[in-house]
């Protein structure tokens, strides 16, 4: 029989579980709302959807990168014991393949892997592992050359901060470097074209404001918002930074010494951007032993 969207919306309110599970479970059991409900308790699924508000803010970043074209993958759970956990590691290390098929997120969650939706796959891992996960990002590149480096890795080409870099010319050596060093110093933007507009006026309204709090000629006030505008772009974009390899020249000298033109780059760090609860133990304690 047809199933429809409202059965569909329905069954996900009442179960808590995925679109794709929740529709699956209704076409298993014909449209009926309480073998469904029974299908996906069997299967796991509504007490993995339980755990979905949680908050994941730990897990691994993976890198890989196939015929000139890198991928960084990031998939979260709710500590980091789970992130040495050879079973995540290994699902990751398939979803970051995966994702070199894809070009979005939402594309990746539908992607197959083990013959199943990545999307699955995580849902499976939720019900076995008993941790709330989720697929949050993934973002491609493209290059001559794409190299990668992953900081605090936790197994092959996966860690806590995964960075890739696209060259044209130079060596997948040098590219390595960089990939460093962007992990060190975290760039907004490979280079003042590519920076946000508004954060570089915001930037220049503190300095003016700064520089009039001075008193001095307007003159000068100019230069010296020139000159602090010009620091404040070579801090904050890649090819101006200190090498840190080598400080006493630029990333772009030095891709220029290496005959390279650093063409983009990619950094994702795990958690960044999720605001973590912070726990009180003795509460969550106390709460616990009062079942």
């Amino acid at each position: 029989m047809a199933i429809t969207a409202a059965q569909v919306k329905e069954l996900r309110e009442m179960s808590g579980a995925g679109m794709m599970d929740a529709k699956k479970a209704l076409v298993e059991n014909d449209g009926n709302m309480e073998a469904a409900i029974d299908w996906l308790r069997t299967k796991g699924l509504a007490k993995a959807a339980k755990k979905s508000g949680r908050t994941a803010a730990e897990g691994l970043v993976a890198v890989k990168v196939e015929g000139g074209q890198g991928v960084a993958v990031e998939v979260n759970s709710e500590t980091d014991f789970v992130a040495k956990n050879a079973e995540f590691q290994n699902m990751v290390s398939g979803i970051a393949g995966a994702a070199l098929t894809v070009d979005s997120v939402e594309a990746l969650a539908d992607a197959q892997l083990n013959g199943k939706p990545v999307s699955e796959n995580i849902t499976d891992a939720v019900a076995k592992i008993g941790e709330n996960m989720t697929l949050r990002r993934m973002e491609k590149i493209s290059g001559e050359t794409v190299s990668t480096y992953v900081h605090n890795a936790a197994a092959d080409g996966m860690g806590q901060i995964g960075v890739l870099v696209a060259l044209t010319g130079g060596s997948e050596e040098f590219g390595k470097q960089v990939a460093m060093h962007i992990a060190a110093t975290n760039p907004a933007a490979l280079n003042e074209t590519d920076l946000d507009p508004a954060v570089v006026e915001k930037e220049r309204q503190v300095q003016i404001d700064i520089a009039r709090e001075s008193g001095k000629p307007e003159q000068v006030i100019e230069k010296m918002i020139e000159g602090r505008m010009k620091k404040f772009l070579a801090e904050i974009t890649l090819v101006g930074q200190p090498f840190a390899l080598n400080p006493d020249v630029t990333v772009a000298q030095a891709a220029k010494e290496a005959g390279a033109e650093i063409t983009g780059f990619v950094r994702m760090q795990v958690g960044e951007g999720i605001e973590k609860k912070e726990e009180d133990f003795a509460a969550e304690v106390a709460k616990a032993a009062q079942g």
